[in-house]
């Protein structure tokens, strides 16, 4: 009953705003598309739309089957692009998932080696999926998902691509700067720069500070890791980040990284992706040349 041209209506008249121009994106005449849908409605036996004037309204049932295109249409166009891989053409993009706000930094090393390697590969990074990976990667609107929190799923598979200690970055004139370690009392009269993640997932919180029952002065959130680097170097705050990442502005900012309890915050990153893919030639070359460059950083 439901054919996949079905769901492409409903998709482009949602996209379009109109009949008429949705008939024209998807190449079909006015007439066709109308006696398309008239005739599933009549099979299905229940309206689709209703027509409000020149516009049209989407019945209960419609916005049910809107809602299906617009999960199942993504996993057809992903069958459809491996299909041409298979046939030879060696075309298509892998689009990565990122729910690691340091990792940009990291995997902007890691894109130049692939992107040689695999001449007939595009990369694309959905930021949009910072915060919901997993629904992005089971929809097949990822490839690849780039984690410091991986949700094992039975279809899904986790490769530790490496180690890495979590640290407090703090001026080098911040008192802080002279301690070997610090203590979660110790952050109880700082400003905390993070990003704009809930605290239920940032790090700082779940496996130092809230275990010892403490809190800082301030938490102030910030998107960009170069902003949140040079608010701690000019005194403003201090913020939690993985070594390797504040290895890599010691030269450029005066900053220090200080370990956080007497035995640290250890985590590792970890590149997820659908069960069925694991033989996919390019995902494998990603996750090779990821674990390679991984090796170089300071952990």
């Amino acid at each position: 009953m439901i054919e996949k041209i079905h769901l492409n209506i409903l998709r482009e008249i949602d996209r379009q705003g109109s009949v008429t121009a949705a008939a024209s994106s998807l190449n079909l005449t006015q007439s066709a598309l109308s006696h398309s849908i008239k005739k599933l409605e009549h099979q299905s036996g229940t309206c689709l739309w209703l027509k409000d004037g020149r516009q049209i309204r989407l019945t209960e049932a419609g916005e049910y089957l809107l809602e299906q295109a617009n999960r199942l249409l993504p996993q057809f166009e992903r069958i459809d692009e491996t299909l041409r891989q298979f046939a030879g053409n060696e075309k298509g993009s892998l689009r990565i998932g990122m729910e690691c706000h340091p990792c940009y930094q990291w995997l902007l090393k890691v894109v130049p080696p692939f992107l040689t390697q695999s001449p007939g590969i595009d990369i694309d990074v959905k930021q949009r999926f910072q915060f919901g990976g997993m629904a992005a990667l089971f929809n097949y609107d990822i490839d690849l998902l780039i984690t410091p929190d991986p949700i094992q799923k039975d279809r899904m598979v986790f490769e530790a691509v490496f180690p890495y200690e979590l640290v407090l970055v703090v001026s080098t004139t911040s008192p802080l700067g002279a301690l070997h370690q610090i203590m979660p009392a110790d952050l109880s009269d700082q400003t905390l720069l993070t990003y704009p993640v809930e605290t239920a997932r940032l790090d700082i919180f779940q496996q130092f500070l809230l275990p010892a029952k403490c809190m800082p002065r301030h938490h102030k959130t910030l998107e960009a890791t170069d902003i949140i680097l040079h608010m701690v170097a000019a005194g403003r705050g201090v913020a939690a980040m993985p070594r390797w990442l504040v290895s890599e502005y010691t030269d450029k900012l005066p900053l220090k990284a200080v370990r956080l309890g007497k035995n640290g915050v250890h985590k590792h990153i970890y590149v997820g992706y659908r069960k069925q893919e694991q033989q996919n030639r390019h995902l494998q070359t990603f996750i090779s040349l990821a674990k390679n460059q991984a090796s170089q950083l300071t952990c």
